[in-house]
């Protein structure tokens, strides 16, 4: 005699709900530094200038990448749609009135002695996408002139950027703000002694 076992439909229902459930988690936007650390994105967010509360949004779905039509050239920047991301840039270029920035996802973690933060390299290929006409940049130190983030001219940042030899871009980071059509509405550079 054969006994079949046969699951519950309830069991199966629920099995496959905590498995849809665990996909969302992984796609979360969660601010937590465990979440942080293991999706490659932003830890130990500071405050920023305004002096509201920092926000961080996983890597690989969204801040980074559309051409002058506001579309990505390749369909990756649409992908960081509506995000924040923490980014590496290599490149920047003005174009047509239009930045854009050669980006790709990176990690920061708190500099363990110091107020600053430590730039752990992303792996992979870069990314080109555009800003806004009005995105506002923030830059600190080493870019910008201070510690603490001021705000220049579109065309200062990539005079800035491409004055630096490629081997010092590799050591600094970005929180990048992407709209809903991916293209960078807010660059913030990270304090980096």
């Amino acid at each position: 005699m054969r006994v079949v076992h046969r699951r519950p439909a309830t069991v199966r229902c629920l099995t496959a709900l905590t498995l849809g459930m665990l996909a969302l988690t992984g796609c979360s936007t969660d601010d937590g530094p465990a979440a942080a650390t293991a999706s490659g994105t932003s830890a130990a967010p500071a405050p920023s200038p305004d002096g509201t509360a920092p926000s961080t949004a996983p890597t690989g779905t969204a801040p980074s990448g559309t051409a002058s039509t506001g579309t990505a050239p390749s369909g990756t920047g649409a992908r960081w749609a509506g995000t924040k991301q923490f980014v590496q840039i290599d490149d920047a270029r003005t174009a047509d009135g239009r930045t854009y920035l050669s980006v790709r996802p990176a990690q920061k973690k708190p500099h363990p002695q110091f107020e600053a933060w430590v730039i752990v390299p992303g792996e992979g290929p870069y990314t080109e996408v555009s800003m806004t006409e009005d995105a506002q940049v923030l830059l600190s130190v080493p870019l910008g002139d201070a510690k603490h983030p001021a705000s220049y001219a579109q065309a200062d940042f990539v005079g800035r950027l491409t004055a630096r030899p490629s081997s010092d871009r590799a050591l600094l980071g970005y929180d990048l703000s992407f709209d809903g059509e991916g293209r960078v509405t807010r660059v913030q550079s990270l304090y980096t002694p």
